[in-house]
């Protein structure tokens, strides 16, 4: 769990290049208590941001930006989101892109509005399984993409 106590402190979340590009949900009240991770998709829809807990440094989240990349023809197979392993169509699950730097971009497919943890939630009652071991998982493979894909320095919880 962190908190982040103004519309400031979670715009210094994202990496300045980033900073620009989030666009802050109208209504948000703060201060934000958020229990594992926060996500939100702009009114536009071109967007999706996420920010989760820094391991080793739980007073400063980290943020990171993604873009939607338009598919001209949907593809009708299913596809697998690589953090939360859930199944759906490409209007569900998709390649969500973010700059590494001004030359290189990197993606990943993913559930297109990054609501992983409801998907784990829900499996997790139906099978009777624990959903914080499913979130444990989760949170480490969000951590692996910003550590290898962004180069963002974290550091294992323990």
């Amino acid at each position: 769990m962190f908190l982040i106590q103004t519309e400031e402190d979670l715009l210094r979340a994202f990496r300045p290049r980033d900073r620009q590009t989030v666009e802050v949900p109208k209504g948000t009240r703060f201060p934000l208590f958020v229990r594992d991770y926060l996500t939100w998709v702009e009114p536009a829809g071109t967007r999706v941001f996420l920010v989760l807990p820094s391991p080793g440094n739980s007073k400063q989240p980290m943020g990171i930006a993604f873009r939607r990349d338009s598919h001209g023809g949907a593809s009708p197979s299913p596809c697998m989101c690589e953090w939360c392993h859930s199944y759906g169509p490409a209007n569900e699950i998709g390649m969500l892109t973010t700059d590494v730097n001004s030359k290189r971009r990197v993606g990943v497919s993913l559930c297109l509005d990054l609501r992983c943890k409801e998907k784990l939630e829900t499996a997790a009652d139906l099978s009777g399984r624990n959903s914080r071991d499913l979130t444990k998982v989760l949170m480490e493979r969000m951590h692996h993409f910003a550590r290898e894909a962004l180069r963002i320095e974290t550091v294992p919880e323990d």
